[in-house]
């Protein structure tokens, strides 16, 4: 018996050391950091509502689901934290008084800084004072933690309902790049591909620091991180390589920092993706898809490369940075319909056991639509 109170005392202050570990490294620790607790509680939040969800296939159905995963997920996650403490704690009083039952009164007043029941003894009066103070501590560590998670959600929804005025609902680089033209404003592009260079920065920054974000729905149903991201980067790789003119600085830049973000975000998720593409390697676009494109472009007066050939190499070869994982990503947040984008979306990638898998990165075999 005794013996099995010291495994029990032993294991109980191990688990307690875990989870505050895990809460400073959800919350504080200022970069991508696996934590096996805060990513189980995700999965667990994921089966739970895809049970509500049942055999649904309407995306209506699914989004106003899935529109819950973020809130519920913060709430299970200090849910979480609190009841491994307040367990862990008593098997810790128990493991040192012996009183099952007892024990557990003790450390839930304790916990929750009531007092109304305390064990004998300096060293209880200790033990019950470290359980308030981890109590509290954690309680602060999720306070602080939700205005930094939605003052980063409302930076990136600016972006997105921004981009709607511009590149349509749902979000195209097509209509981006066509509505430009036909107003007279594809100048105005520059501070388009300078605006969304910051946003893609923020988008790395803050979606792999607080990896849940990424599964934060819009206000509204039509809107979408990802696939106004997509919209984005495929108006500036369309530009870059089909329109007619001088090089176009700002939109490299804009592609090569919304691939790096993109890539940041699917590795703190566990999807493997390729480091370092190939140009010639496929894409999930094909020729036809591009020369509609062109074709669109062209209707409104766009002037176009005259080599069509040359274009779509050079298409491909700024497309593949970011194809295949922007398509990963569709599939796992479940973004809206989009073209180019989320009309493609790999089913197997919603399986919830990514997200307790490490990084990997290996290459890829392209997606079929």
């Amino acid at each position: 018996m005794l013996a099995a109170r010291v495994v029990v005392g032993l294991v109980s202050a191990g688990v307690v050391v875990w989870v505050v570990v895990s809460a400073v490294r959800t919350v504080i620790l200022p970069r991508a950091a696996a934590s096996v607790l805060t990513r189980g509680v995700v999965v667990l939040v994921w089966v739970a509502l895809g049970l509500r969800l049942g055999r649904s296939q309407s995306y209506e159905r699914r989004d106003a689901v899935y529109a819950s995963l973020g809130p519920a997920f913060l709430l299970c996650l200090v849910s979480s934290w609190l009841v491994l403490v307040w367990s862990c704690f008593a098997g810790v009083l128990w493991a040192v008084y012996g009183s099952g039952p007892h024990a557990f009164g003790t450390s839930a007043s304790s916990l929750t800084t009531l007092g109304f029941d305390r064990p004998p003894g300096t060293g209880g009066e200790l033990l019950v004072a470290v359980e308030a103070l981890v109590g509290l501590a954690l309680l602060a560590l999720m306070l602080s933690y939700l205005p930094a998670l939605y003052s980063a959600f409302s930076r990136r929804e600016r972006h997105v309902s921004k981009l709607s005025a511009r590149a349509g609902l749902p979000p195209s680089g097509v209509e981006l790049l066509d509505w430009s033209w036909r107003f007279d404003r594809f100048e105005d592009l520059v501070a388009v591909w300078r605006d969304w260079e910051d946003s893609f920065t923020d988008l790395g920054e803050s979606h792999t620091s607080f990896s849940v974000l990424a599964f934060f729905r819009s206000q509204h149903p039509g809107h979408s991180w990802l696939t106004a991201s997509g919209a984005v980067l495929d108006g500036a790789a369309l530009l870059c390589s089909a329109v007619e003119g001088p090089r176009q600085v700002d939109a490299e830049l804009c592609i090569r920092a919304g691939y790096l973000a993109l890539r940041g975000i699917a590795g703190v998720l566990g999807m493997p993706y390729e480091d370092a593409p190939d140009p010639s390697d496929p894409i999930t676009i094909v020729r036809e898809e591009f020369e509609e494109a062109c074709e669109v472009l062209a209707a409104s007066g766009v002037p176009l490369r005259a080599d069509r050939d040359v274009a779509w190499t050079a298409f491909r070869g700024w497309r593949v940075n970011y194809d295949l994982v922007l398509v990963q990503l569709a599939a796992v947040v479940m973004a809206p319909y989009a073209p180019w984008s989320s009309d493609r979306s790999v089913s197997s990638f919603r399986r919830p056991r990514l997200f307790l898998l490490p990084g990997r990165h290996r290459p890829l075999a392209a997606a079929t639509r």
